[in-house]
């Protein structure tokens, strides 16, 4: 699913249009041409108290540098919190709009009678992103993603950056232009790729996924800063293939914004009791805490930031 939701965040055609140079991009944000930044980012904060604690011990003592919270979901209270306390530190939005676990779910944030496009028999977000779309509206979309941004301001959270939960609001070109006007009117920046990339439109066309012309120029005239190259996840069936992956993928980095997006939690109860996948999401944990990794960075001359520096790049009219 995570694959899906990345390789909908951009386009496949539109060829007239060139992509942004890394020069460019690097440019804008006062670096070398040569300049590799890399952006660790973790998904999911707010979802549960294993997946907090395991994202704030992450941020605070290993090498992820940014992270989204869930705002509809159970444990937002307590992330929330600690982002009040550290203004600091670098907290995006993980925009919601699927509830996919079987036990363990959660509800719109706008009042229910007016998105129940986006509510299923069991009365929580659908659990697909096929669901989504086969059932919400671009209105009801907007106004639950609105919801949630106003939720988090509210709550004294300063996004720095917003993304989507299961690429739910890269699946088509009407969620993607919602998702792209309520990032302009709020003024923060979201998680996108260079839509012109002949690595994107790659990704893209493997798949037989497209967005319409219109939505690739507003991407453009927004103006609003995108990464050149992302990784979604190492593969693997092992604590040790999944390190050495990540190491790779580390290695790997090329000059420009890059951005790897991990998921993380402990080995407790909690998180054995919501998803099979807890132990991906703990071995994800033991290898971006480990001092190992921050030396291999540093090794490299690879410089890690967070999605503020973007947002310093967004023009001044929509911030």
């Amino acid at each position: 699913m995570l694959e899906i939701a990345v390789s909908r965040l951009i386009i496949c055609s539109l060829l007239s249009i060139q992509p942004l140079s890394v020069s460019a991009n690097l440019e804008q944000l006062n670096y070398p041409s040569d300049a590799k930044l890399l952006i660790i980012h973790a998904d999911d904060a707010g979802m549960s108290h294993s997946v907090n604690e395991a994202t704030l011990d992450a941020m605070q003592k290993g090498s992820v540098s940014s992270a989204a919270i869930m705002v509809p979901c159970p444990w937002f209270l307590e992330i929330a919190e600690f982002a009040r306390q550290y203004p600091e530190m670098d907290f995006g939005l993980h925009l919601t709009l699927t509830s996919e676990w079987k036990h363990y779910r959660w509800r719109p944030v706008a009042d229910p009678s007016k998105v129940p496009g986006l509510i299923d028999e069991e009365g929580y977000f659908w659990k697909s992103v096929e669901d989504v779309v086969g059932h919400a509206t671009m209105e009801e979309v907007e106004l639950e993603i609105r919801a949630q941004i106003d939720r988090a301001l509210a709550f004294g959270i300063n996004p720095s950056h917003i993304d989507s939960h299961m690429g739910t609001l890269f699946a088509t070109s009407e969620f993607l232009s919602v998702y792209l006007k309520v990032a302009i009117e709020y003024g923060i920046p979201p998680m996108m790729l260079d839509p012109a990339d002949p690595e994107v439109k790659k990704l893209l066309e493997e798949r037989g996924i497209s967005y319409s012309d219109s939505t690739i120029q507003e991407i453009y005239a927004a103006k609003v800063p995108l990464l050149n190259h992302l990784n979604t996840g190492e593969d693997g069936n092992t604590y040790q293939t999944r390190k050495a992956a990540y190491y790779q993928a580390i290695r790997d980095i090329k000059p420009g914004v890059n951005q790897i997006i991990v998921h993380l939690a402990g080995d407790d109860a909690e998180i054995q009791n919501i998803t099979n996948a807890w132990q991906k999401r703990y071995d994800e944990f033991r290898i971006f805490t480990d001092p190992e990794l921050k030396n291999l960075i540093e090794d490299l001359s690879i410089e890690l930031i967070g999605w503020r520096k973007m947002k310093d790049i967004m023009p001044r009219q929509n911030r």
